[in-house]
């Protein structure tokens, strides 16, 4: 167990003065309770639960799904989830789902600067706004890319995503979920995740947040496998924090807005749904210090691939093709020997859409700021802008550290479909195709 500086919670009154706890490692069996005795042992169901309490079990997988990739968490608290009014259709948004066809799939690659924050007393339903999606939510295959810029805390509505896994990247300002299984808080540098289904309500400490989110409508994310490594490297399973059982018992005039299907859908309900006293399985949002990737690679000579980076992947159908990489590109030594040491240039058979969150990337003279982002879609050629590629390939070698950066890619075998919000926005960068036009022609024919 690990302890931050926010914890034992029975309310919501005490979330925000309290000291938030941790259970480490990835996708361990927990066991956690609020409340002295009220986890039953040995059994999942007794007849009558301590403290008057309900046995509910949350499925992530099937029933029979293999023991290795099985998800599951059994819940043991004041009302079951099944008390609700009828759903009704919740107001307009920004956010959106596979399958998009609001615009054309583009050839061009495409450029965003940080985008500006939505009007004041925007929590983070309403400050969602989708950027690309692909695959088919109800179909349980591909990813959605979204932003998020907030200024309000949740406090009498609650959210639950049933179309799939929330990574959320923080860029600036604290995000604090508190959630069915306890409070998971991340800060910019650090993420999160919350498995589909389980239900949350989002807290901002610091008041404005913005910051990106991959919805992950397939397969869990999973540590990728680690190969000729070794059982050392890239982001190590301990590191990752799953929160201790934490309830309020709290009742009011509530809301409930579930994702379902692609749409959303708001509900009235007259009590919390996080009043689970105790929870055990293997079924938990988490949390990851970005600042722990073991950081693998080169000290001869040549670039790596990108892969090489991956902190979190979830598969597709075809081995070897992930529905979604989460890869981080964090300060790193640089050593390699006779070598362009930037990105090369490349065409990939999978998309990849790349943001900044703190500093510079080096693959980037300028134009390209904590924020923004880029997409390139499958085989979209691209690479180092024409200063990048001067300084590069004229530099003395020596190691060096690239420091005061921060950016990641969610990369996928699927090509990302722009929304009709992110092609309009005044923050894309409409010149972003003329970044290579100054390439010269160095070819002399000649050694």
């Amino acid at each position: 167990m690990r302890v931050s500086d926010v914890a034992d919670g029975r309310s919501a009154a005490a979330s925000s003065t309290t000291t938030l706890a941790y259970q480490t490692g990835f996708g361990n069996e927990f066991a956690t309770e609020a409340l002295p005795g009220a986890l039953p042992v040995g059994r999942n169901s007794p007849q009558k639960p301590a403290y008057g309490l309900y046995a509910e079990q949350l499925s992530g997988t099937s029933f029979v799904a293999t023991r290795a990739v099985n998800r599951r968490t059994w819940f043991y608290r004041i009302r079951p989830a099944t008390k609700g009014a009828p759903f009704r259709p919740y107001a307009a948004n920004l956010w959106r789902s596979g399958p998009v066809e609001e615009v054309p799939l583009p050839a061009d690659r495409l450029r965003w600067g940080r985008f500006a924050m939505s009007k004041p007393g925007t929590d983070f339903i309403d400050g969602v706004a989708t950027l690309a999606v692909n695959g088919d939510a109800s179909m349980q295959a591909g990813i959605a890319v979204h932003i998020y810029r907030a200024d309000t805390s949740m406090t009498d509505r609650f959210f639950a995503n049933h179309d799939g896994e929330m990574l959320f990247v923080p860029q600036t300002g604290r995000l604090r979920l508190l959630t069915e299984m306890g409070i998971v808080e991340a800060r910019p540098g650090e993420i999160a995740v919350l498995p589909r289904g389980v239900r949350c309500r989002v807290e901002l400490p610091d008041g404005p947040s913005y910051g990106f989110v991959g919805e992950n409508y397939g397969g869990h994310l999973r540590l990728p496998e680690l190969g000729p490594f070794g059982s050392n490297g890239l982001a190590n399973a301990r590191d990752f924090e799953s929160p201790v059982a934490w309830y309020e018992d709290r009742s009011g005039d509530f809301r409930l807005v579930v994702k379902v299907g692609g749409r959303l859908w708001e509900s009235d309900t007259d009590r919390s749904p996080l009043d689970v006293v105790a929870w055990h399985g293997n079924l938990a949002p988490y949390r990851y210090d970005l600042a722990r990737f073991n950081v693998m690679g080169t000290v001869s000579y040549d670039h790596p691939d990108p892969s090489i980076y991956t902190v979190l992947t979830a598969p597709s159908d075809t081995p070897g093709w992930a529905n979604i990489d989460f890869v981080l590109f964090a300060p790193r030594w640089m050593v390699a020997e006779d070598t362009f040491r930037p990105p090369w240039f490349h065409r990939n058979v999978m998309s990849e859409f790349l943001a900044l969150l703190q500093g510079e990337y080096d693959a980037r003279a300028g134009g390209f700021v904590p924020g923004g982002a880029h997409l390139h879609n499958a085989f979209a050629p691209h690479g180092p802008d024409p200063a990048s590629f001067e300084k590069a390939s004229t530099v003395a070698l020596a190691p060096h550290k690239i420091d005061n950066t921060l950016a990641f890619m969610f990369e996928t075998r699927y090509p990302l479909k722009p929304t009709r919000f992110a092609m309009e926005a005044a923050e894309r960068h409409r010149d972003y195709e003329k970044t290579w036009d100054a390439m010269k022609v160095n070819f002399t024919g000649k050694k």
